[in-house]
């Protein structure tokens, strides 16, 4: 995944923030289809991939808390952060709160080296920014949106 910005960003890259228990990933905007309401999940319930409607659309849904944790979400009102990845079906990452979007500065961000993705559970990130939020720092993992799967 190449996290370079256009010219005119003002070497910022814009990014849909999400909580996922004790993480916080991010989506490059580019990515981001749109965010919507949640909607019913069609899943067999043993893996952590369903489908869901969604207009005339169908997507995949990738319930992260399930592959990161080996836990289900919890059945209650949320969101769908919509991602089109460069190829394949449209995804669906559910989440609770409402996604935010932050500008984060590229001299935040790192690329994860190979070796933690090879062997980590958080194998779906591929670079991380540390950046200060309120009295300390949050560290937000940018998903490679061609690793969900």
């Amino acid at each position: 995944m190449n996290i370079r910005a256009p010219v005119n960003s003002l070497n910022t890259l814009k990014l849909i923030v999400m909580s996922l228990g004790q993480l916080t990933l991010a989506c490059r905007i580019e990515t981001v289809y749109k965010i919507v309401n949640r909607s019913q999940i069609h899943s067999s319930g043993l893996g952590y991939t369903g489908l869901t409607h969604i207009g005339e659309h169908t997507a995949v849904v990738i319930d992260l808390h399930r592959k990161l944790f080996n836990t289900p979400l919890a059945d209650e009102p949320g969101y769908f952060v919509l991602i089109k990845p460069q190829t394949g079906d449209l995804l669906a990452i559910p989440v609770i709160t409402s996604p935010n979007l932050m500008d984060i500065q590229h001299k935040q961000i790192r690329a994860l080296p190979d070796p933690y993705r090879q062997s980590d559970t958080l194998n779906i990130a591929s670079h991380v920014a540390v950046i200060p939020h309120k009295d300390k720092h949050l560290t937000i993992f940018v998903i490679d949106e061609n690793s969900l799967i």
